[in-house]
């Protein structure tokens, strides 16, 4: 009889056990998030990265689209997508009567996705797995380690490795009773990344209660700001290579224009303006006409830019400025009365407003180089600018124009006296020159607005670079260029954009006094005069 009564016992509380057990796992981890306490749904999320359930994946994602439902009577879970509402265990169609959303708040978000990484952390694609690590490191949840040290164990990737170890340095460190050899080693890990989230994790350790961890993380911070000073310095250098690119592409044909024809060209601007609206009618066409060419759009408007300015510029030569040769102030006002003529039909014919010229997918986004942040959009107008340069320099070295028109630069009469026609270089150059500023407005349009006022901002400037890397030389408006966007990126966060560019303006007055005819000044025809 008393062994009846012990088995009797022991069968009744088994029975009570049944849905403790039933509670296990990864049921226990879905019945937490179908809670209104946000330390029962972070619980859940912890108990869900750890599961190994294929179905977790879709629900924290759910989750953290706030699209989670829980029902309260039964702890069942469901996910809304549009009108339809499923199970999310096992994807049946259910009624939405009686299901509330899954609180989220800021802490239970960061779980997501130190979650959602510790999931992904033994993805195939490499890419994924370093997203996974660099959402573990930004949510330092020392939960995660034990997938870390799992991943890490089996990871041949350099670059995800050493993703994988920084997170599991910011886990480390965001961990109570860490051992101090493990703290310092992680503290070494993070000098090395660099970062500022690396450094707000160690400015962080100032109260640490160890002093050896206190020291470490002082002189990581120390490291990290050196470091970061050193990217800014090298950063600034960047955009000022970038600000001479476009410098150089709006300068170089002034500087062929001026060099040979000693003309102040005023609608040179207005040259750059329309290679902008060449780009904005190309990509106009091909949307509406072939919009599987879009990323050839640019290739497509270069030369047609240059024909179109070029025209224009020849016009211009032959009507107006070969009546006002030796006479610069009048060609000064001429041309400025023909920019605000351009200026006026651009407005009649396309309005006053800007116009959408849009990026090829090659130009889209940025990449991360040992710090600095690169956008290929400014990469390529560098090297475009690069290419143009080279370009001009070989048509004046290496043809028989650029041979007839150096010889004209140096000297006028005697080229003449040669047999050159002059008056023919003269147009062809001064054609040559707008049609190269036609070019600069394609790459100007990816960086600024298309507009009837774009060539005003840069006529200025042009003139700047040619007078200061003197009058005709390529060489001199590459220097210049380049100089210029570099000191005024530099003085930029000293003394501000608008007074950046007046203490540049005051620089090129004084040097000019010293040096009138620039950097590097031809020979001939400026000694002529």
């Amino acid at each position: 009889m008393r062994r009846c009564l012990v088995l009797l016992l022991v069968a009744w509380c088994a029975v009570w056990a049944l849905p403790a057990a039933a509670q296990t796992g990864p049921d226990a981890a879905y019945a937490r998030l179908a809670s209104d306490s946000y330390s029962d749904i972070e619980a859940g999320i912890a108990a869900l990265a750890t599961s190994g359930d294929p179905k977790a994946g879709p629900v924290l994602r759910a989750l953290a689209d706030n699209r989670l439902l829980y029902r309260p009577d039964d702890k069942a879970l469901a996910i809304k997508d549009g009108a339809k509402v499923t199970d999310a265990r096992t994807g049946a169609a259910v009624s939405p009567d009686g299901l509330k959303p899954v609180r989220v708040n800021n802490r239970v978000r960061r779980a997501i996705d130190a979650a959602l990484g510790s999931l992904n952390l033994l993805a195939p694609d490499a890419a994924t797995r370093r997203n996974a690590a660099d959402a573990v490191f930004k949510a330092r949840d020392a939960a995660a380690l034990p997938a870390l040290d799992a991943a890490l164990a089996r990871e041949s990737d350099a670059g995800v490795k050493r993703s994988l170890q920084e997170a599991r340095a910011a886990a480390l460190l965001a961990k109570s009773g860490t051992p101090e050899i493990e703290r310092l080693s992680a503290i070494d890990i993070l000098q090395a990344r660099g970062d500022s989230e690396a450094l707000g994790i160690l400015r962080g350790l100032a109260t640490d209660p160890a002093q050896s961890v206190r020291d470490a993380a002082a002189r990581g911070v120390s490291g990290i700001e050196t470091r970061q000073a050193l990217i800014a310095n090298v950063q600034n250098a960047w955009y000022g290579v970038s600000l001479g690119s476009v410098l150089l592409l709006a300068a170089i044909g002034l500087a062929i224009t001026f060099g040979v024809m000693g003309i102040i060209n005023m609608a040179h601007g207005e040259m750059v303006m329309l290679g902008a609206y060449t780009t904005y009618l190309v990509q106009e066409l091909i949307r509406q006409k072939a919009p599987g060419l879009f990323d050839w759009s640019l290739p497509i408007a270069i030369p047609l830019a240059f024909l179109a300015a070029g025209a224009v510029g020849v016009l211009i030569e032959r009507t107006v400025i070969r009546h006002l040769y030796g006479r610069p102030l009048e060609t000064l006002l001429a041309t400025w009365g023909i920019s605000l003529i351009l200026q006026q039909a651009v407005r009649s014919v396309f309005g006053p407003t800007n116009r959408e010229v849009g990026a090829p997918s090659y130009m889209s986004g940025a990449f991360d180089l040992f710090g600095l942040s690169i956008t290929w959009g400014r990469l390529w107008i560098v090297v475009f600018a690069l290419a143009v340069f080279v370009a001009l320099n070989l048509i004046l070295k290496a043809t028989s124009f650029g041979l007839k028109t150096r010889a004209v630069t140096q000297n006028r009469r005697m080229a003449a006296a040669m047999g050159i026609r002059t008056p023919w270089i003269d147009a062809f150059t001064f054609g040559l020159g707008s049609g190269i500023a036609g070019v600069a407005g394609v790459a100007l349009s990816q960086i600024d607005n298309v507009s009837p006022n774009l060539g005003q901002g840069y006529i200025i400037d042009s003139f700047l670079v040619v007078v200061f890397g003197g009058v005709g030389n390529l060489w001199g408006t590459l220097v210049a260029a380049l100089t210029l966007g570099v000191a005024n990126k530099f003085l930029e966060p000293y003394a501000g954009a608008v007074l950046g560019k007046i203490l540049l303006l005051v620089f090129i007055i004084l040097f000019i006094q010293k040096r009138p005819r620039g950097l590097f000044a031809l020979k001939g025809r400026a000694v002529e005069a």
